[in-house]
């Protein structure tokens, strides 16, 4: 016997409908996180299913967690849905409860399940590659959080550290200001001293370099009152110390990125793409997956990555403009993809370029770029064939004309 189960998900308990048939409820109710109560209804669901596992088809508002990774080793049919869904759904009274949602799921479980995709089993290296990658992007992005606020407390009292090294988020700088967070004491340090320092640190070129870098610490500039100067100093200290521990980390996270991705069967292809490389290849393996029948059409693979835009039409009015529901992580790659792609490969130079004179911005030109990009990569990966230039330019001054 078929059972359709609404699963309206929350931090901390589930509202669960269950139903027959559409419009008939077995049972409702709230689940507890844990391990026990999850057992327990899955109990339930198989004796009400006649121990059919495959007749339970659990519709369930997110595709992420802890919930979602036990109901995958059920048995059960798992539809993970977008919470908009359910949302379009809703009558137009507004109303709104934890168990009205899961009735919805359960009644798109019953009338529109054909539309859903069902959650599959996945290769857990993929798995891992794919969270790594996020990570990965989530440090960066928590880098330059840090490397804004550690400049601007630079500007506040000590500008001429900024002078002596132009990126201050470099591993040698933030040496130095982990040595000298005081201007007066740097002021203080000889020459020699300083090349020797840089030396040790590897500077490149320390020699010629510390001169530079000696005369611009010497600089007479603005100076911030004594107690303005000491409190900055804990902060530069304490910003320092966690870019330098978030550096670490992510240096050795790419070194395991980069001997998952290396050990990928598809990691040839992706690197045939102009310039790809390990860390933007092993990004768009995370995209795309392992699983071919992931996406059917490159139609679907550009939507998630928010490269084709949306078409807004009523009566007279009529627009277009930037997809905003997709997947902000595909989306971020697919636009350094097409970013990276600039400097190597001419057709899409020739792209960008045409883009921008019609009036359109760079963001825009980048994201029509990786909208072209998409499709070429989406038919690399369903065939598995490694990129072409001369007969992708075929095919398309083939389909010009």
């Amino acid at each position: 016997m078929e059972i359709v189960v609404g699963w309206d998900w929350a931090d901390d308990h589930h509202d669960v409908v269950v139903q027959d048939r559409p419009g008939h409820t077995l049972w409702v109710g709230q689940v507890n996180q844990t391990r026990d109560a999850l057992e327990a209804l899955e109990a339930q669901l198989v004796a009400w299913a006649q121990h059919v596992r495959t007749d339970v088809h659990v519709v369930i508002e997110t595709s992420q967690g802890l919930v979602v990774d036990w109901l995958s080793t059920t048995g059960f049919w798992v539809y993970p849905v977008n919470p908009k869904v359910s949302d379009a759904r809703r009558k137009p009274s507004g109303a709104k409860t934890d168990r009205l949602d899961a009735a919805i799921l359960a009644r798109l479980g019953w009338y529109e399940r054909d539309q859903l995709r069902p959650l599959r089993p996945t290769d857990e290296d993929w798995v891992e590659l794919r969270q790594l990658t996020r990570i990965d992007e989530d440090l960066t992005q928590q880098m330059t959080r840090l490397s804004n606020q550690l400049t601007a407390a630079l500007k506040s009292y000590y500008p001429q550290v900024l002078a002596a090294f132009a990126e201050i988020n470099r591993p040698v700088a933030l040496a130095f200001l982990a040595a000298w967070p005081d201007p007066v004491e740097a002021r203080n340090i000889a020459l020699s001293d300083l090349i020797t320092w840089l030396r040790q640190h590897r500077y490149a070129r320390a020699a010629q370099e510390a001169p530079r870098i000696w005369s611009a610490l010497q600089q007479r500039a603005l100076e911030a009152s004594p107690g303005k100067r000491r409190a900055q100093m804990w902060a530069v200290r304490a910003w320092v110390a966690q870019l330098q521990a978030l550096q670490t980390e992510q240096r050795a996270l790419r070194k395991h990125l980069e001997k998952l991705f290396l050990a990928n069967p598809d990691a040839d292809l992706w690197t045939s793409v102009p310039g790809v490389g390990v860390t933007l290849g092993a990004r768009l393996l995370a995209g795309f997956g392992p699983d071919r029948d992931r996406f059917e059409r490159a139609e679907a693979a550009q939507a998630l990555a928010g490269t084709s835009p949306v078409l807004y039409q009523s009566g007279k009015l009529k627009r277009v403009h930037m997809r905003r529901a997709c997947d902000k992580h595909f989306r971020a790659t697919v636009h350094q993809f097409a970013f990276s792609s600039l400097s190597h490969c001419p057709w899409a130079r020739q792209y960008y370029e045409q883009y921008r004179s019609r009036g359109h911005g760079h963001h825009a030109a980048l994201r029509a770029l990786g909208n072209v990009w998409l499709r070429i990569v989406f038919r690399m990966w369903k065939t598995g064939q490694h990129y072409d230039e001369s007969r992708f330019l075929a095919d398309r001054a083939q389909h010009a004309s």
